[in-house]
């Protein structure tokens, strides 16, 4: 069976950016792979590429830091506000060109499957049209696509 569902991406306000997907797995399990490094390093880089470093401190005002391995090494850093297992992440970020965003996760459990939903809330309109030019809104698809693989792949014992 076909698990692959397609990340859908609105765009609610000026400052906000909604991508929302289901996985079939359920709703602990997708939190999990969120929230320890040895899975976010497996399936965070768009290219899907393992990272070169994944660095997790879950609590409140805990940091966390994901370098890609390819490309110069970008990396994504934050610090993480709530943790609310298994159903809610909120963490602070910054990109290269925008001010400090703030990313909300909701994990919602829909029978067998797991719907995400990511808000991620800009300071403003320029901060949110900066991260839309990055294209932000492809590689987290495509990123989530990489999540949905692993997931599978954890799931079959692979």
């Amino acid at each position: 069976m076909e698990s692959r569902r397609e990340a859908q991406v609105t765009l609610p306000s000026d400052h906000e950016i909604v991508i929302t997907r289901s996985f079939d797995a359920p709703q602990a399990l997708v939190f999990e792979m969120w929230t320890r490094a040895e899975h976010v390093a497996q399936w965070w880089d768009p290219s899907g590429v393992p990272l070169a470093e994944c660095e997790i401190d879950l609590r409140p005002g805990g940091a966390f830091r994901f370098v890609n391995a390819g490309a110069g090494g970008h990396a994504f850093a934050g610090t993480y506000r709530a943790i609310e297992p298994p159903s809610r992440l909120v963490f602070t970020a910054r990109a290269p060109s925008a001010s400090a965003s703030t990313g909300t996760l909701v994990f919602s459990p829909v029978g067998e499957t797991t719907r995400l939903t990511m808000t991620i809330a800009c300071a403003s309109k320029a901060d949110r049209d900066a991260l839309l030019a990055m294209r932000v809104d492809v590689g987290t698809a495509r990123t989530l696509d990489n999540l949905d693989e692993f997931l599978g792949a954890t799931r079959r014992g692979g």
